[in-house]
């Protein structure tokens, strides 16, 4: 059982352990040769992490501990800004980009808690993949079936295998389109995806403006609580609430397709344990999941607004990009003003039909991924076998984002067996009500 950010806590004031025993148990495992580590990680920060520890342990012994959290190490993609680097975002293009002035807001806020930053993670270049493939770095595997290395789900892969490997407590990643949602799944742990306004995107490197948002994957849904908290500045009010007697909806459009036989088999049996709990499950439609290929059909806000945002460095660099990920982006220059203005106005109308639908229920439930996680092999072997999985990875996740909503995986396998994400969702702005449920969930599958 891997700890979690509150037993972490209690040990460190307990004085059972120091941040210092915690970040270099990290670096051992992050340094281990038969480890995942040189594939997670694209830069780990081990002098500045050890000199973090011992000032943590220096503050804490002294009573000065900036918060209980203080000395736990964690990982950064490497999306965000950390002071006195290049924010290289997954690519090589970059690597001769100035270094930043600045933390980006949210990790600047975990830092001022006392969080240790262990280093910058691996990702999909540009965040732009769901499958957490990058050929300038190599790409690390699932912790299941490690011997056939199946993808570790993207594009905050190395996020997602630094928690699950223990080489970090938490990771903080971004979610466009899934990206801390799905690694969470298939890799066996939590991921949360917030209310896109509630955390400052400043300081990360873009995808999409109009969809991305910053959230952690860790280790249960308290840890990632706490971390949200903190990159949002705002305690969430407390809520408790239990499964008796809440109205689950259960999308029939989209969100079930093509389901492989352990996503389905588990899934089924999640439902089965939050009805035992007391809550009632509601199949319906939601027929409006279906629009969102038709509202995406020329590559949506992600190819739009990241064509706006790279057009200049294809034109000078465009050789060094990972093809698969510049072709995507590249699609954003089939798409005129007209194009744009029509994307926003269909995003508005379903983000607008979807709230009146969803607030009907106290939350949506949908697997996170539709399939345990293909092999690196099978996602890599050619460009249409790439964009397939890629979608199939995308699309459930996707639904939320498109809806502005909040949403969390929750890992529903049993133990020993491939993971599945069991995701639960409500409407923007909802974040309180989202964690005091998906705790209880939480709960009720471990039980």
């Amino acid at each position: 059982m891997m700890p979690t950010l509150a037993s972490l806590a209690d040990d460190l004031a307990s004085g059972r352990t120091r941040s210092l025993t915690l970040v270099r148990d990290a670096l051992e495992r992050i340094e281990a040769p038969d480890g995942e580590g040189p594939l997670a990680f694209v830069k780990v920060h081990r002098e500045a992490a050890l000199a973090a520890a011992e000032a943590m342990d220096t503050l804490r012994a002294a009573g000065l501990s900036p918060s209980p959290f203080a000395g736990i190490p964690i990982s950064v993609k490497d999306l965000f800004d950390l002071a006195g680097e290049p924010t290289p975002a997954g690519s090589v293009v970059l690597a001769d980009a100035a270094p930043t002035e600045h933390d980006a807001p949210a990790i600047a806020r975990l830092r001022r808690a006392g969080f240790v930053v262990m280093g910058r993670t691996n990702m999909s270049e540009f965040a732009f993949s769901g499958l957490g493939l990058n050929p300038h770095h190599g790409t690390p595997a699932s912790p299941y079936d490690r011997a056939t290395r199946r993808i570790p789900g993207g594009s905050s892969s190395g996020a997602a295998v630094s928690v699950a490997d223990g080489m970090a407590a938490a990771g903080i990643g971004s979610d466009t389109g899934g990206s801390c949602r799905i690694p969470a799944a298939l890799c066996g742990i939590t991921g949360y995806k917030p209310t896109a306004s509630s955390v400052p995107l400043d300081g990360a490197f873009p995808l999409s403006q109009s969809l991305d948002s910053i959230g952690p994957l860790a280790r249960s849904v308290a840890c990632c609580r706490a971390l949200h908290e903190i990159m949002s500045g705002a305690e969430l009010p407390k809520q408790a609430i239990g499964l008796a007697g809440l109205r689950i909806a259960v999308p029939q459009t989209v969100a079930l397709d093509g389901l492989d036989a352990h996503v389905a088999t588990d899934f089924a049996r999640a439902l089965t344990t939050l009805s035992r709990a007391g809550a009632q499950i509601v199949e319906l439609p939601f027929a409006r999941f279906g629009e969102v290929a038709r509202i995406n059909a020329k590559g949506g806000f992600a190819a739009a607004e990241s064509y706006a945002h790279h057009r200049a460095l294809i034109a000078a660099k465009g050789e060094g990009y990972d093809p698969r990920v510049r072709l995507r982006i590249l699609r954003g220059a089939n798409q005129d003003c007209a194009d744009y203005i029509e994307l926003l106005r269909a995003r508005a109308a379903f983000v607008a039909a979807l709230r009146e639908e969803v607030t009907a229920f106290d939350m949506l439930a949908l697997p996170a991924v539709p399939t345990i996680a293909p092999t690196i092999a099978e996602c890599d072997a050619d460009d249409e076998a790439f964009t397939r999985l890629n979608l199939l990875m995308l699309r459930n996740p996707t639904l939320i984002n498109m809806m502005d909503g909040c949403a969390i995986s929750l890992p529903m396998h049993r133990e020993g067996e491939a993971p599945t994400g069991l995701m639960l969702a409500r409407a923007g702005g909802e974040d309180a009500a989202l964690f005091a449920i998906a705790a209880a969930a939480e709960a009720a599958l471990a039980g």
